[in-house]
This record gives C-alpha cells, sequence and structure tokens, in this order.
C-alpha cells in the first residue's frame, strides 16, 4: 500500500503560502501557511496532520487489539496533541476514551500500551508518545 499528498508553495516561508492535496482528494488544494501554523489563521499545517494521523492511526490499532481480545467497542474517542518546540516535534501526547462493556480497566490499559508502540504513526514518529486512557460507563 502506498499514499500520496502534494504540497505547493509560492513566495517566502513567512509571507507565501500553499496547499495541501492529499491522494484521496479529502484535502483538496486545503490552504497552509506561516499564519495557519503558527497563528490561528483558517487552514491547516503539518502538526495538526500529523496530530489526525496519529489519533487515527493509534485509534485504529486499538479498536484491533479489543477485537483480539474478545470484546466489542461501543466508541472510541482518541485526542492528540503535538508540542513543536525549537524545530522539532517533541511530544505527541494521546487522550482516549473508551466505552467497551465488560473489558477490566488493567486489560484496556495494556492494549492501550501495545497500540501506542505499534500503530505505524507510533513507529515513525521520534519523539516522546504518551498515552492517558479513560474506561467510561
Amino acid at each position: 500500500m502506498k499514499r500520496s499528498a502534494t504540497a505547493v508553495w509560492q513566495g517566502t516561508g513567512k509571507e507565501g503560502n500553499g496547499t495541501l492535496t492529499t491522494q484521496s482528494n479529502v484535502l483538496e488544494e486545503t490552504p497552509y501557511s506561516y499564519k495557519t501554523r503558527f497563528e490561528d489563521a483558517k487552514g491547516t499545517n503539518p502538526e495538526e496532520l500529523v496530530a489526525a494521523a496519529h489519533a487515527g492511526c493509534f485509534t485504529m490499532k486499538l479498536a484491533f487489539n479489543i477485537d483480539a481480545a474478545g470484546f466489542e467497542v461501543e466508541k472510541l474517542e482518541t485526542t492528540c496533541n503535538i508540542e513543536l518546540k525549537d524545530g522539532s516535534v517533541t511530544s505527541s501526547f494521546l487522550t482516549v476514551r473508551a466505552k467497551i462493556p465488560g473489558i477490566p480497566k488493567t486489560k484496556l490499559d495494556e492494549l492501550v500500551t501495545d497500540a501506542e508502540k505499534n500503530c505505524p504513526i507510533s513507529k515513525l514518529l521520534n519523539t516522546n508518545i504518551a498515552v492517558d486512557a479513560h474506561l467510561e460507563e
């Protein structure tokens, strides 16, 4: 399997702007710029896309783990916060809220740890990764 995305940029790093398009066209000429990355302008930025990729990948891996352990996911909701500091991604912090009937918290924690270490995006990132898991009734 191969996936692709294209970035187009015009101008300087600070005054210029660009667009991002994904192979699936879910992002199609989506704007990004200095202001979308370092301020609050409308558009996306690389760190936001990494956070989305990590949250999605981790959550899917966790769902596979839970299924393999014989439990059924009612709902998994994962938020990922990526920190950019001094030009590097220094951490990825995942918070997952899980609704899984009958699963003991210790079992969930075991499956979360496996997903944290083994989802492909976790393996790709060269940074500190932490997860806070909450089991909901």
